[in-house]
């Protein structure tokens, strides 16, 4: 998918930011995970949340905090990553006054 196809999607809990789906079941037939691609701006973020799915975050440009339930912050500049185990609960936040793009990867819900 070229990024000038893709739809903007409301992420839930997110705030300051816009979101676009890149691939999924319906977009590309991916069967355990989707792709997105997250544009925060100064001060946007998500809340405190978690659920079953992983999470894969890749930082494209910008820095970004993710905080987890446990109080722990990662500060993530271009290029790093970080792994969110299923059920962990994650708060982010982009304390800078720059933009920051993300990339997303979940994997669906176990059936």
């Amino acid at each position: 998918m070229e990024l000038k196809d893709a739809k903007p999607y409301d992420a839930p809990g997110h705030f300051g930011c816009i979101s676009f789906r890149l691939h999924d079941k319906e977009l590309s037939g991916t069967k355990s995970f989707w792709v997105g691609l997250t544009h925060f701006l100064p001060s946007g973020g998500a809340e405190m949340a978690g659920g079953d799915p992983e999470k894969l975050y890749f930082v494209v440009s910008g820095t970004i905090t993710v905080i987890t339930e446990d109080g722990k912050e990662s500060n993530l500049g271009p290029n790093d990553s970080l792994y969110i185990p299923s059920g962990e609960k994650r708060r982010i936040i982009n304390k800078t006054n720059m933009p920051v793009t993300m990339l997303v990867v979940v994997t669906y819900p176990k059936q």
